[in-house]
C-alpha cells in the first residue's frame, strides 16, 4: 500500500512592521508627555506627587503593549467568526452603564463602570467590537457594498444604537464622532460608494440645520 504523504504546511510569517510600531511608540509616549504636562500640578496638591498620575499612565501603556503583541500573534481571521458576538457585546457594554451598582457618574455623564478596584469607559470596548463587527460584516458582503440599500444605509443602521447610547445614555460626544469616523473610513475603503455617502451626510446636515433654526426661533418667540 502507497504510504500516505503528509505535507507539512509551514505557516508564513509577515515581516515586522516597524513603521506602524514607531508610529505606536511615538504616539504612546506623546500620550504620556501630554498627561504629565495637564495632570502634574492636580497629582502634586492631591497625593503630593506630580507623577502619580503619568506613572499610572505608564503601567497602562506597558499592559497595552503586552496585550498588542498577544493579538498581533492570533491569526486575524480567528476574529470574523465572532463579529456578530462583538456588536452584542458592545451594546451590551455600552448599556450597562444604566444599571445601579455597575454604572458610575463622574462629573455629571453616567459613561463609566465601576470595577470595585478602579473604573473604565465601556466606549473602549465598544470601539474595538464595532471595528470587528464592520471589518466581518464588510467584507462578509463585499458584494452589496455598490448598492445604496446594502452598502451604506444597512451597515449605518447597525450604527444607531451605539451611537444613540453613547449620545443620550452616557452623553458622551467625543466617542460617538470618533466611532462614527472609524466606521466611515472603514465603509469608504471597503468600497462604499462616495456618493452615497455625501447623500447621507447632506440630509443629517439639513436636519441639524433645521433642528438649529428651529431652536433659535422658538426662544425667539418666547
Amino acid at each position: 500500500m502507497p504510504k500516505k504523504v503528509k505535507e507539512n504546511k509551514k505557516v508564513i510569517q509577515k515581516p515586522f512592521d516597524f513603521t506602524l510600531c514607531i508610529t505606536i511608540f511615538l504616539l504612546l509616549a506623546l500620550g504620556i508627555v501630554m498627561v504629565l504636562s495637564a495632570s502634574a500640578p492636580s497629582a502634586l496638591s492631591t497625593y503630593g506627587n506630580s507623577y502619580y498620575y503619568v506613572i499610572r499612565q505608564v503601567g497602562f501603556a506597558a499592559g497595552g503593549l503586552v496585550l498588542m503583541f498577544i493579538i498581533s500573534r492570533i491569526d486575524y481571521k480567528v476574529y470574523k467568526r465572532f463579529y456578530k458576538i462583538a456588536y452584542l457585546i458592545s451594546i451590551v457594554a455600552l448599556a450597562s452603564v444604566i444599571f445601579p451598582g455597575i454604572g458610575k457618574e463622574v462629573n455629571g455623564a453616567r459613561r463609566w463602570i465601576d470595577l470595585g478596584f478602579g473604573t473604565f469607559q465601556p466606549s473602549e470596548i465598544a470601539k474595538i467590537g464595532l471595528i470587528v463587527f464592520y471589518a466581518g460584516y464588510l467584507t462578509e458582503n463585499k458584494d452589496k457594498l455598490k448598492n445604496f440599500w446594502g452598502g451604506c444605509i444597512k451597515p449605518l443602521l447597525f450604527l444607531g444604537p451605539p451611537i444613540l447610547i453613547l449620545f443620550f445614555l452616557q452623553d458622551h460626544l467625543s466617542a460617538s464622532v470618533v466611532i462614527v469616523a472609524i466606521v466611515s473610513i472603514m465603509m469608504l475603503m471597503s468600497g462604499v460608494r462616495i456618493r452615497h455617502f455625501g447623500s447621507i451626510g447632506a440630509v443629517v446636515g439639513a436636519a441639524a440645520v433645521a433642528r438649529n433654526v428651529g431652536t433659535c426661533y422658538f426662544y425667539r418667540k418666547r
